[in-house]
């Protein structure tokens, strides 16, 4: 019996493909990990500990998609920016991204309003509230939470609608503490009658204060 040839021993083709076009067992794809079902899932939940450990400032698209063990642009896929990858992690109701241009589309006097009712549209439903209340407990024990969300505020909301009023951030982050001071009242320590009042009643009661933060110069 003749003896098989030594480089022929461990290099016999594979349904007809040559040993040099087979995957490499040791080598991974950009994009989907092998044999996982879930990319979005194994993204947000590298993007929970890359936040939670550098906050949103020093946090990357390309850091958090090494953590993923994907390819970057899989990301993008599902998240268009970081801002929206972060909203998705923190289960946050609303996207700035999608909120901002809605609410800046429209004459200027009627920003204080556009703003407080929908503030107070979305947070009326318990779904949407309970995530951001739950972060805001969690930052008053956690430091780290805490800068964050404050990064967070900061880039994706405040200077966004600021430079886009022209006006200068405190006078945004004003109105946002007078927004979400009422939340807190209305639905944490559920002060009457301010917990039991209306929107439409809130909306006319406090636009006006709101619209006085943003209309200076």
């Amino acid at each position: 019996m003749s003896e098989r040839p030594a480089d022929d021993a461990g290099e016999r083709p594979v349904s007809g493909r040559p040993a040099d076009e087979r995957p490499e067992s040791g080598r991974r794809r950009p994009g989907r990990r092998p044999g996982s079902a879930d990319t979005r899932g194994q993204i947000l939940a590298a993007a929970r500990e890359t936040f939670s450990e550098k906050g949103f400032d020093k946090a990357t698209i390309r850091g958090i998609a090494r953590q993923a063990g994907v390819d970057p642009a899989l990301v993008h896929h599902y998240f268009a920016s970081k801002e929206g990858m972060f909203v998705a992690a923190m289960e946050l109701p609303v996207n700035p991204d999608e909120v901002i241009p809605t609410i800046m589309n429209g004459p200027r006097e009627e920003i204080g309003e556009r703003l407080t009712r929908f503030v107070l549209t979305m947070t009326s439903a318990a779904e949407a509230r309970q995530p951001v209340l739950a972060l805001v407990r969690t930052a008053m024990t956690n430091d780290q939470v805490v800068s964050m969300i404050r990064e967070f505020l900061t880039h994706a909301i405040v200077n966004r609608v600021a430079e886009g009023l022209g006006i200068p951030p405190i006078r945004m982050e004003a109105a946002f503490a007078q927004l979400f001071g009422v939340v807190l009242m209305r639905y944490v320590v559920k002060l009457e009658p301010l917990a039991s009042a209306g929107i439409e009643e809130l909306v006319e009661l406090l636009a006006p204060t709101v619209q006085r933060y943003l209309d200076g110069p």
